[in-house]
């Protein structure tokens, strides 16, 4: 009978002695680490250029070939502004023309006759000098007013409003039989790709540099950036900033994002968020003893943190550096088997 109770006496003893493994294999040893502090704040999604196509000539709108979201490339066709005053110059300018030519005309033939006079001593060199003269006036009107025809055609050309880059059609404000003025915006293109633009309180300008990096989104969904540009000029109390996101959802431009700004560093006490049980409106951890016992203290648990990879909740009160927190369930099974 005693036999077989003496060779299981080890036997019982296996569990606190894998208990104990397990409690040492999942120990964390709370001590003072650096933590990075952060600031919450809404970022927009804006295009780098936004630039807008605008009219070269007055008149009245007659086409609009794009809406808002229509991708454009650059010296793409958007619509055509129509002044028909243009076709009335035209008009005028070719007259001008036949006339001038007809004077020419008139003109050289005089010139002719003069030359033959002179070389017959019948008139004099001075006459056929305001002859040539005459003839060479009524040339430079006509080129002065094939001038003016050019920049009439060319006016009429101009009526296209072309697109200035290629991009994403964000606002046409015109409607079709608009009347327009020179250089009134008849679409808003966004291109070169898009980034977060901040506006900062100035009292976190000091912690901000160029290539830091940045949280973007909340914690269930999180993706770093990197701050790529930060401006000079305060606007209304606030740094403006720029914020390069890799993939980021062009989509809609101005939409809001949450950022996360790194604005300064503290000392705190960390723990692992997995070794944190909430009961009853109140945070425990499991802390080992001196021997093989743990015991549960309460804490007061402040702002997770990302400490070497690894998901942790800074401590505010109810540790101190140096003590060992174990895994919550591990211990609890084998302390109360001893």
């Amino acid at each position: 009978m005693l036999r077989p109770l003496i060779f299981s006496l080890p036997f019982l003893a296996l569990p606190t002695l894998f208990s104990t493994f397990a409690v040492a294999d999942m120990s964390h040893t709370v001590e003072p680490v650096t933590l990075t502090e952060w600031k919450a704040v809404f970022g927009k999604v804006e295009t780098r250029d936004l630039v807008p196509a605008r009219t070269r000539i007055g008149g009245t709108l007659v086409e609009v070939l794009v809406a808002e979201g229509d991708h454009v490339r650059e010296g793409q066709r958007l619509g055509s502004v129509n002044d028909e005053k243009l076709a009335l110059r035209l008009t005028a300018v070719d007259a001008t023309l036949v006339s001038l030519n007809a004077q020419l005309s008139n003109a050289e033939a005089e010139l002719k006759r003069g030359e033959s006079l002179v070389e017959r001593g019948v008139a004099t060199a001075q006459r056929l000098d305001a002859l040539r003269t005459q003839v060479d006036v009524i040339k430079g009107q006509i080129a002065a007013t094939k001038a003016e025809r050019s920049v009439i055609e060319q006016q009429g050309v101009e009526g296209a409003v072309l697109a200035p880059i290629a991009g994403r059609v964000l606002n046409v404000p015109l409607t079709k039989g608009a009347v327009v003025m020179p250089g009134e915006a008849v679409a808003m293109i966004g291109g070169g790709g898009v980034f977060l633009r901040l506006a900062v309180p100035e009292r976190h300008a000091g912690f901000l540099t160029e290539g830091a990096e940045i949280l973007i989104g909340g914690d269930g969904d999180t993706q770093t950036g990197r701050l790529a540009k930060l401006y000079p000029q305060i606007e209304n109390g606030r740094v403006i900033a720029d914020v390069d996101v890799p993939n980021m959802d062009a989509r809609f431009v101005n939409a809001r994002v949450l950022v996360r700004l790194p604005v300064g560093q503290s000392e705190g006490l960390v723990v692992p968020e997995e070794a944190v049980v909430t009961r009853m409106g109140l945070d425990f951890v499991t802390v080992k003893g001196d021997g093989p016992e743990t015991v549960e203290r309460t804490i007061v648990v402040g702002e997770p943190h990302l400490v070497g990879g690894a998901r942790m909740v800074e401590v505010l009160t109810g540790l101190s550096s140096g003590d060992v927190v174990v895994d919550p369930i591990q211990p609890m099974k084998g302390a109360g088997h001893e």
